[in-house]
């Protein structure tokens, strides 16, 4: 527990003015696929699937409860996510709900945008190799900034993930693809590859194509996770690291973060800070609450 609290201090600590405003693409990102430079499309479970790859959340079987918040320093932005995830079930599902509060500034004045976005995502396997996802969402914007409009309406993303082996498994997932158009909510296609060669080991990469506004370009990256457990293993802290790249910004990032689990809860702190480009610095933190957790699906 020490070893987190000094990595939240450290995280505040270098926490400086970033370049530009987020979005639904980046807003909702938790701390565990910050901490692998956003690459987790490829095995993304609760609410990560939710945020990147629905069809992910029946790759385990768990019933979890998250809540969030983040910081960004650009615009004062702070991004509260709640979620319910329960893939125990033949249904696997999540519940989510997300709050963002941005002032920015503007010839010297203080604005505001905020944004709550409320969610249903769930994933149906085709067959224990093939999984499909969708996630149905209600948006609705505020703001004050010249230039910009309120606005609310309904949004999907799609995603598949297929399990190459026990080992190896790649996701595919469109976000914001049908529904109201919007600046805040622009729509993305992505992929990527999670592998996992030792229990307490997984390796991931990724990327992410923005297909509307100024920004359409790829952003990619990758990372990887170690988990140090306990003697008994039924505890364990997670060291994650990774990289990023904006080409459209021309900004590259390093990320990492750190975790603490036990079969009852769980304590993620992740970020990203850049070290090219346009100045840029995000910490989030979150904690989840297990129900019943039991072995992932088998292949065979």
């Amino acid at each position: 527990m020490r070893l987190l609290l000094a990595s939240a201090l450290l995280a505040t600590a270098l926490l400086g003015r970033a370049h530009a405003d987020g979005d639904a693409l980046d807003d909702v990102l938790g701390p565990r696929e910050i901490a692998v430079g956003e690459a987790m499309r490829g095995g993304a479970t609760g609410a990560t699937g939710a945020a990147l790859n629905p069809a992910g959340i029946g790759l385990n079987r768990e019933l979890a409860f998250e809540g969030g918040y983040g910081y960004r320093a650009s615009d004062g932005a702070s991004i509260i996510t709640t979620s319910a995830c329960d893939s125990t079930a033949g249904q696997p599902g999540c519940f989510v709900y997300d709050y963002i509060a941005a002032n920015p500034d503007s010839a010297g004045m203080s604005l505001h945008r905020t944004t709550h976005l409320a969610g249903f995502a769930m994933s149906r396997p085709l067959t224990p190799r093939v999984l499909l996802g969708a996630t149905v969402k209600y948006y609705h914007f505020d703001t004050t900034m010249p230039g910009e409009s309120n606005d609310s309406g309904f949004n999907m993303d799609i995603g598949t993930t297929l399990r190459l082996s026990d080992m190896v498994s790649a996701g595919v997932s469109a976000q914001n693809l049908f529904g109201s158009d919007s600046p805040q909510f622009p729509r993305a296609i992505g992929g990527g590859m999670m592998i996992r060669p030792f229990p307490i080991i997984a390796l991931s990469f990724d990327s992410r194509w923005r297909l509307d506004g100024p920004q359409q370009a790829a952003r990619y990256g990758g990372g990887g996770e170690l988990v140090i457990r306990s003697a008994s293993g039924q505890a364990g802290v997670p060291l994650r690291l990774g990289g990023l790249h904006d080409n459209s910004l021309d900004a590259t990032y390093i990320t990492g973060g750190i975790g603490f689990t036990t079969m009852q809860f769980g304590i993620d702190i992740g970020g990203r800070r850049a070290v090219s480009g346009p100045k840029e610095t995000v910490i989030v933190a979150s904690m989840r609450l297990f129900g019943p957790r039991m072995p992932a699906p088998a292949l065979e």
